[in-house]
């Protein structure tokens, strides 16, 4: 878990964690010529990132090649010349050497620079690397930033001819503030071959490793997963430069799964936790640069205020769902987000007195499947309760200028709802940007029910004659922008694919505040 700089191990209870770390030590007690103790630093094994940003502190994460001790510094200007904080943290076995720790007392506003390298028990220290984030501002500054998600699915991993994974490089240059990931940050049921076909002869060559030539089960093979995206310079660039909002969907487990539903050969344990959903929770907290407290029990849904402008929800739609399908059960018994996560979604929202309210979903809300909340035609049913029951909150409450935004779905699209299109109409008309995948099989666009009265205003995805697991070599990789201007306040949201085409766009200009008590001081 995310630490302060005060907190960590000393060196030598370090030695007594691990006993390969101890091993190393008496290594390191005999006199050895200068290269081969330089052969023994500790290395950072893949690359670095932050991530859940706020305008005075942000989590720092990298993983080492062994036992080691992880050693940031910040500062504001690149030189290092100043440094302005400090934090150490060790990265153990038990954690698959993965470390994170929590950079406060930052200014606000401001770039900084990270410089992140890992120091073994006698002292010797490996290669540094940089990286740079932003702080949320605390006045009304212009922000941007880039949501998409689905990375390395249905075996399309990494081809070095053709690039790699792309969008990553395209969404850096666009030098966003952050980028929100809405899940499916691996494909644990998805296996990478060495090799799959392509049309007119054409073959699409993987780098392969021993844990992603499986379906994961094993706390091994999900971390494997988080470690193969790792593999490409793409990813490690962006990472090491734009801080990550992380949020997860199904295929961090398995496909469709819910909480109880889904488990592999190993069962349940006593309390009826899925050993299966415990593994792959485990490894995705190790891999990501989220902020985590005792008291939120690992929670994924939260929060992050980004300065006066913005706040960003992101949800949590897989931890808390019934574990029946949408159309089975008892339909009053049917949730997506659960009673807990919708009452802390209305306090929130009632308490936000940011300009634009984002909705961070790891599903869409019109497009109809089993595994989402849609399911056809007509008043709301099952999982569709909860929504309503959101957005007629929403609109009793007077909270405006909420947006949606999502993946999951494999092509972009952006969903206007309205009232009086619907069937439900107890709402205020919003929008719903959905934009992916990062890189994965692209698929032609799904269908929209009348419950909440959407519209596609634009989608693009695989045509019939393309047919659908369309290989990312084709371009119909996307993403999403977000534009706020710090002066009108205006959203502008930009559908984009992998060679940075601005596909579609639209402004949205934000609405007054409608609370009771935000009118009440809007006419003192």
């Amino acid at each position: 878990m995310p630490i302060s700089a005060a907190a960590g191990l000393t060196r030598r209870q370090l030695l007594v964690r691990s006993a390969s770390t101890a091993a190393l030590a008496g290594l390191g007690s005999l006199a050895k010529p200068y290269l081969s103790r330089a052969a023994d630093r500790p290395q950072i094994a893949g690359g670095i990132q932050s991530g859940d940003v706020a305008s005075d502190s942000a989590v720092i994460w990298a993983r080492a090649d062994r036992p080691a001790r992880m050693q940031v510094e910040c500062a504001t200007v690149e030189s290092f010349s100043t440094i302005l904080r400090t934090a150490t943290i060790d990265a153990l076995p038990e954690r698959d050497f993965t470390a994170k720790l929590l950079l406060d007392g930052l200014p606000a506003g401001q770039d900084v620079f990270y410089r992140v390298r890992f120091e073994d028990a006698d002292g010797l220290r490996g290669e540094s690397r940089i990286g740079r984030f932003r702080t949320a501002p605390t006045g009304r500054r212009s922000v941007s930033f880039v949501w998409s998600g689905d990375t390395a699915g249905q075996g399309w991993g990494i081809d070095p001819a053709r690039g790699g994974m792309r969008t990553y490089r395209t969404m850096l240059n666009e030098a966003p503030d952050f980028f929100i990931h809405s899940g499916d940050h691996i494909y644990a049921d998805c296996t990478v071959p060495s090799t799959l076909q392509l049309p007119h002869g054409e073959t699409w060559r993987n780098i392969v490793t021993e844990e992603k030539s499986v379906v994961a089960h094993s706390l091994a093979e999900f971390r494997g997963n988080y470690k193969y995206n790792w593999l490409d310079e793409n990813f490690r660039a962006f990472h090491a430069d734009v801080p990550m909002f992380a949020q997860w969907d199904d295929h961090e487990v398995t496909n469709d799964w819910s909480p109880i539903g889904s488990a592999d050969d190993t069962g349940y344990d006593e309390d009826g936790t899925s050993r299966l959903v415990a593994r792959a929770r485990r490894a995705f907290h190790e891999f990501m640069p989220m902020r985590l407290m005792p008291e939120r029990d690992g929670r994924v849904y939260r929060k992050i205020a980004y300065g006066p402008l913005l706040d960003v929800f992101m949800l949590d739609m897989r931890s808390y769902r019934d574990s029946l399908w949408n159309k089975q059960g008892d339909p009053n018994q049917t949730f997506i987000l659960g009673p807990t996560q919708l009452a802390w979604l209305k306090r929130e929202l009632v308490a936000s007195n940011a300009t634009w309210k984002v909705i961070a979903a790891d599903l869409p809300i019109g497009l109809i499947s089993l595994d989402a909340v849609a399911l056809g035609d007509g008043p709301p049913e099952r999982r569709e309760h909860e929504i309503a029951d959101l957005l007629g909150f929403m609109k009793r409450a007077g909270i405006r200028n909420t947006v949606w935004l999502t993946a999951d779905m494999h092509y972009t699209a952006a969903h206007h709802y309205d009232p009086n299109r619907a069937v439900f109409r107890d709402f205020e008309p919003f929008w719903e940007f959905v934009s992916g995948p990062l890189h994965a099989g692209s698929w032609s666009p799904g269908e929209l029910d009348n419950t909440f009265g959407p519209k596609a205003m634009y989608q693009k995805g695989c045509t019939a004659e393309q047919g659908d697991n369309l290989a990312p070599c084709f371009g119909l990789q996307f993403f999403g922008h977000v534009a706020i201007d710090g002066r009108t306040e205006v959203m502008t949201v930009t559908l984009k694919d992998v060679d940075n085409r601005n596909l579609w766009s639209v402004d949205i200009a934000p609405r007054p505040d409608a609370r009771p008590g935000q009118i009440m001081a809007q006419h003192i």
